[in-house]
C-alpha cells in the first residue's frame, strides 16, 4: 500500500484479465460473450481475485480482435447487448468483483460513423479533423505525408479515393489501415471521450484499461522519423523527442479523463497500457492527478534469470517510490508469447514477445517456471495481473494451421510473423475433447480458434480435482495473500543467497525463488505457507519457489 494516500483497492489487488472471445461462449456461436463471463463468476470468486479487466466488447468489425472499435457506447451483437452487459457488472459487483472495461481512444474502425462522415466530406472539413487526413507529397500526392511505419508491418499511411473518383488525400494508421488515428487535438474528439467515461461509469464499470495509451497525441508538423545505418525507419526511443510516441501532451488528456473519475463516488481508477521504459518519462503517468497505474512492461520481458529479474524490480520500485502510485505486475496478456512458453524454451526468449522459437519447448520446464513464477509475481507490491488461462498451466498454441490464424500480423507481415493468435485459443472448461466446455453441448459453431487434444488434462475441470494442479496452487497462493496481513504496506527488502536465487522479505514474510537448473541452499527459518515443488526446508530445488512465515 502506498505511503502517500488512503489506501485504494486496486493498491493490493489481483486482476483477471478475460480475453472475452475466447473465454467462454454461452450461445454456440463458437465465440466468448458476455453471458459467459457472468456464467462463470463462481469460478472467478473461487480463484480469489479482486477485479476482471475485460478485453474490447464494442461492436466492431472485428479486424484486430475489437480493437478497432465502431461505437464506444455498445456491446457488439457477437457479445450480447446493453442489458447483458449491465446484469453483468451488477452480479459482478454481487460476487465482490470490480469491472475494468478496455477503451481505445488512439484509433478507431474505419467503420465508426465518425470516419464514415470523412470520407465522404472534403479535405479541410471539420469531419476530417478528427483524424489525420493530409495531402500526399509527390508530383501527384502519390507519396505518403512521410515516412512513420504501421506496428503491424507496411506504411502508417493509406490513401482515400474522393467523392469524385480522383485519389485523394492519406490517412494515418499507426495500426492496420482499418484503425484510422484520431486527432486528438480536436476538441470534439477530447469531449467525446469524456461522454464514453461517464456513459459506462454511470452503468457501474469500476475502471479502464488505456490502450496505447503513450500513443494518442502527435506532433502536428507529422515530421520525418529518417532512417538509421541500414536504412530502416529509426524506431521508438531513438530520437530525443518522438513525434507519435509518448509525448508531453497525452498527459493533459489524462488529467481530464483523471477527473470525471474523481467526481464519481467510489474508486474509478485507469490502468495505463505505457510501453515506456524510461523512468523519468514513465513516470509522467503517474504523476498526481494524472493516472493511478500503469503496466510493468520491464518485468514481463524479463528472461528467467534471477538477476535480471531483481534489476527490473528494483527500478520499478525506485520509479514508484516518490509516486502517489503503485507497482503493477504481469507475466503475460492477449498481445505476448504466454510466460510458461516462453520461458520453456532454452533460448533467452522473453524479451521478443510475438517469436517463434528454435530450439525444442519444453513443457515440463515451462510448467515448473511457471509455478514458481506465481509465487514471485503474487509476492511483490501492488497489484498482479493474470491473464485467462495462466491459473490453468496454458501454452502458446504455437502450431495453429495458418488458415485458422486471423491476427491482422500475419497478411501485414507477409504472412512471415504468425501474430497473437497462439495466446488467445479458448479455454478448456470441461471434459475430454474440444471444446471442453468452452462453448454448451450442441453448439452450433466450432470454437474460433481450434483448441489442442493435449489440454483434456488441463480443464478446469479436471485440476479442480487435483490438489497439485496449477490451477489449485493460483487459488492457493491468492488467498494466502489476501489472508496475510503481512504482504500489507510493507516494503520489499532483498535478502542475500547464492547466485541464481532470488530472495526478499516483507513483513514477517519471505518469498526465495530458485532460478537455475540446480539445487540451491536455502535455510527455512520459520513456516512454510506455500512451495511449488517438493522443498526439505534446507534446499530449494531448480526452477522452484516457496513462502515462508516467520514463527514468533
Amino acid at each position: 500500500m502506498s505511503e502517500h494516500q488512503s489506501a485504494k483497492w486496486w493498491e493490493t489487488a489481483v486482476i483477471y484479465q478475460v480475453y472475452i472471445r475466447s473465454f467462454s461462449d454461452s450461445d454456440g456461436g463458437g465465440i466468448g460473450d458476455v453471458n459467459g463471463i457472468r456464467s462463470r463468476l463462481p469460478y472467478l470468486r473461487d480463484l480469489g481475485v479482486d477485479a476482471i479487466w475485460v478485453n474490447p466488447w464494442y461492436p466492431s468489425p472485428m479486424v484486430d480482435g475489437g480493437y478497432d472499435v465502431a461505437d464506444y457506447l455498445n456491446v457488439d451483437p457477437v457479445f450480447g447487448n446493453l442489458d447483458d452487459a449491465g446484469k453483468f457488472i451488477d452480479d459482478a459487483h454481487d460476487a465482490g468483483l470490480r469491472i475494468i472495461l478496455d477503451i481505445v481512444p488512439n484509433h478507431t474502425s474505419d467503420k465508426h460513423t465518425w470516419f464514415q462522415e470523412a470520407l465522404d466530406a472534403p479535405p479541410g472539413s471539420p469531419a476530417r479533423d478528427r483524424y489525420w487526413f493530409r495531402p500526399g507529397r509527390g508530383e501527384n500526392g502519390e507519396i505518403p505525408p512521410n515516412d512513420w511505419v504501421s506496428t503491424m508491418g507496411g506504411p502508417a499511411w493509406s490513401r482515400v479515393t474522393e467523392a469524385d473518383g480522383t485519389p485523394g488525400e492519406w490517412y494515418l494508421h499507426l495500426f492496420s489501415p482499418q484503425q484510422p488515428d484520431l486527432n486528438w487535438g480536436s476538441p470534439e474528439v477530447r469531449t467525446a471521450f469524456l461522454d464514453i467515461l461517464r456513459f459506462w461509469f454511470d452503468l457501474g464499470v469500476d475502471g479502464f484499461r488505456i490502450d496505447v495509451a503513450m500513443a494518442l497525441a502527435k506532433d502536428p508538423a507529422l515530421p520525418d522519423l529518417g532512417t538509421g545505418p541500414n536504412g530502416e525507419v529509426v524506431g521508438v526511443g531513438t530520437v530525443p523527442v518522438h513525434p507519435h510516441w509518448d509525448r508531453d501532451e497525452v498527459q493533459d488528456i489524462y488529467r481530464e479523463w483523471r477527473a470525471v473519475a474523481d467526481s464519481y463516488v467510489g474508486d474509478r481508477f485507469f490502468v495505463a497500457e505505457a510501453w515506456v521504459l524510461d523512468s523519468a518519462r514513465y513516470q509522467r503517468y503517474l504523476a498526481p492527478g494524472v493516472l493511478q497505474t500503469a503496466f510493468n512492461f520491464g518485468f514481463l520481458t524479463c528472461d528467467w534469470d534471477a538477476a535480471e529479474f531483481r534489476e527490473s524490480i528494483t527500478k520499478s520500485l525506485r520509479e514508484h517510490e516518490p509516486l502517489e502510485a503503485d507497482p503493477t505486475w504481469v507475466l503475460s496478456n492477449h498481445d505476448v508469447v504466454r510466460h510458461l512458453t516462453r520461458y520453456g524454451h532454452r533460448e533467452k526468449s522473453a524479451k521478443h514477445t510475438t517469436q517463434s522459437y528454435t530450439t525444442p519447448f519444453d513443457l515440463e520446464l515451462g510448467s515448473r517456471r511457471a509455478r514458481a513464477a506465481a509465487f514471485l509475481t503474487l509476492a511483490l507490491p501492488g497489484s498482479a495481473y493474470v491473464y485467462q488461462g495462466e491459473e490453468l498451466g496454458l501454452w502458446e498454441v504455437e502450431d495453429l494451421p495458418e488458415g485458422a490464424l486471423q491476427d491482422p500480423i500475419w497478411e501485414r507481415s507477409g504472412r512471415t510473423v504468425r501474430g497473437r493468435d497462439g495466446c488467445r485459443v479458448p479455454l478448456p472448461w470441461s471434459g475430454q475433447k474440444p471444446p471442453f466446455g468452452f462453448s454448451p453441448e450442441g453448439a452450433i459453431r466450432e470454437p474460433w480458434l481450434p483448441q489442442p487434444s493435449e489440454w483434456a488434462g488441463y480443464t478446469a475441470e479436471h485440476q479442480l480435482g487435483d490438489a497439485g494442479s496449477m490451477l489449485r496452487l493460483y487459488q492457493s497462493l491468492i488467498h494466502i495473500r489476501a489472508d496475510h496481513d503481512a504482504w500489507r504496506g510493507n516494503p520489499l527488502e532483498w535478502v542475500d543467497g547464492p547466485d541464481g536465487l532470488l530472495a526478499f522479505r516483507r513483513g514477517s514474510l519471505t518469498c526465495a525463488i530458485n532460478l537455475t537448473g540446480q539445487p540451491l541452499p536455502f535455510p527455512a527459518e520459520g513456516r512454510i505457507l506455500a512451495t511449488s515443488s517438493a522443498y526439505d526446508g534446507h534446499t530449494i530445488p531448480a526452477d522452484s519457489a516457496v513462502w515462508i512465515q516467520d514463527v514468533p
